[in-house]
């Protein structure tokens, strides 16, 4: 792997890198509680539909497909992308497929393989992976997000159509992998889902089942090893390489005012040493707001490189906690119902009103994509405040000079109502550890204040005064 100066230093300091001998020996001394697993006894594990949450062992799935009406028959099968698609993954899915092809065996359905990056492409082409997948009817894909981000134009099913699909990506939120929030997105690693493609069922267990070879005769697969590394080390992939020219800082970059695509970034506004007051509330989410809800990828890729067009889809996944809509919510200033959350945004925005968003339980969980930090703030989102936080969101938010912001009594979320004004109070004393104070008009005349809570250390209280982690940075730069 090209890190032998990295593994020199640390066999130098390997006394540090490794577990304190005394915590060793009596580990009830430290923890408050210790978790014994005997790893023999684990089953592999399916998740899903709709969430990586709803997970069960392998042996269950035949029961679960009966007893809540999942859809048995898997229509496509896909493994790789960033997540699982290691050498060692795609090693075991071929020692998998090896297995079949010796039998006569192909893939009863579409089976899709993204090569996590060009190295692990080149060397599983090398070293013959990608041969005996292609052998059971593999079909290879662009080394690229893929199907796991939405980048997939099914048309093998309508929009709408109840389906199961079997993936080892990392995420499988409704309509996250084709836009059809009612396609049944399951997760299994890498060797199972090359299995289930070979039986073409929900239900089919490796551990125990048997699959049909062309001759009649039954197939008991084996789980399959592979290294963890390549003997003869990992293929040299560097052909989409452009090193970077040798004086940065004489480079323009030219992009068309009229682009679509492309738009060039405008810093954000330092914050103006003020509190927060009489904000509208644009958002009150219920349940899940994963950073698919908030930002979904799919069709909207093509915008990433313009934060304005982009910002088009903002919230457009997001369950309104009022209406149960989806995607839409009520224009306070104009009493309007069922506005679009992007125009609503925009109204906002233009009216120079900023805002802020309730959220509900582990808000932005999934993908860590910038894109669902930068869209709140490019629209006029001033603080994101919610019952908890999934942790990348979170950073993510403080980087882009938003305040993430937590109940100090989660049962205050129940006590926000759709048109409320909120002022957040004392925001000059900001500091790690140092709750904020919210206050809550209510449009009776009532008011209550709440305290919020918060993660900021010394260094993101910094991002949010002068706007962003990148304004501080270029400041610094400059001194």
């Amino acid at each position: 792997t090209r890190r032998s100066e990295i593994a020199r230093l640390a066999g130098a300091h390997r006394d540090h890198l490794a577990p304190d001998t005394e915590v060793l020996k009596a580990p009830e001394k430290y923890f408050d509680q210790i978790v014994e697993i005997d790893l023999s006894t684990l089953e592999p594990h399916i998740v899903g539909p709709h969430t990586p949450d709803l997970a069960r062992p392998i042996g269950q799935m035949k029961a679960d497909v009966k007893a809540k009406g999942y859809k048995d028959e898997i229509k496509v099968a896909l493994i790789g992308s960033c997540t699982n698609s290691s050498y060692e993954d795609i090693g075991r899915a071929a020692r998998v497929a090896e297995q079949a092809a010796k039998r006569g065996l192909k893939a009863k359905v579409p089976f899709m393989v993204t090569p996590g990056s060009d190295q692990i492409y080149e060397t599983i082409q090398r070293d013959g992976q990608m041969a005996a997948l292609a052998k059971v009817g593999a079909k290879v894909l662009a080394n690229a997000c893929g199907p796991c981000i939405g980048q997939w134009k099914r048309d093998d099913i309508k929009k709408g159509e109840v389906n199961s699909i079997l993936t080892s990506y990392n995420r499988n939120f409704p309509g996250r992998n084709d836009e059809n929030p009612e396609t049944q997105a399951f997760i299994g690693s890498p060797e199972v889902v090359t299995a289930l493609a070979l039986a073409g069922s929900m239900s089919f267990n490796p551990l125990t089942d048997t699959l049909e070879a062309p001759d009649g005769s039954r197939v008991k697969l084996e789980p399959p090893e592979a290294p963890e590394l390549p003997e003869r080390g990992f293929a040299e992939a560097r052909g989409g390489f452009i090193p970077p020219a040798a004086d940065s800082d004489s480079v323009q970059v030219a992009v068309q005012p009229g682009s679509d695509r492309l738009q060039l970034l405008a810093p954000f506004k330092a914050w103006d040493g003020k509190d927060y007051v009489d904000l509208p509330i644009l958002l009150k989410a219920k349940g899940k707001c994963t950073t698919d809800h908030i930002s979904p990828a799919g069709q909207w890729l093509k915008y990433r490189g313009h934060l304005e067009n982009i910002s088009g889809n903002l919230f457009s996944g997001a369950i309104n906690a009022f209406t149960l809509e989806r995607g839409a919510g009520t224009d306070v200033l104009s009493g309007q119902k069922s506005v679009p959350y992007p125009e609503l945004a925009k109204r906002y925005k233009q009216a120079g009103r900023s805002w802020v968003v309730i959220g509900d339980v582990n808000y932005g969980e999934g993908s860590s994509r910038e894109h669902a930090a930068m869209e709140p703030r490019f629209m006029g989102g001033v603080a994101i405040i919610v019952r908890s936080f999934a942790r990348i969101h979170e950073t993510n938010l403080k980087k882009q000079g938003l305040l993430p912001l937590t109940f100090a009594d989660a049962a205050d979320y129940d006590r926000i109502r759709e048109d409320d004004r909120v002022s957040l109070i004392g925001l000059a004393g900001l500091a790690p550890g140092k709750s904020i104070t919210m206050v809550v008009k209510h449009s009776d005349g009532t008011e209550e204040r709440m305290e919020l809570q918060h993660s900021f250390n010394a260094e993101q209280v910094e991002y949010f005064k002068a706007g962003s982690a990148l304004n501080l940075l270029r400041e610094r730069n400059r001194r």
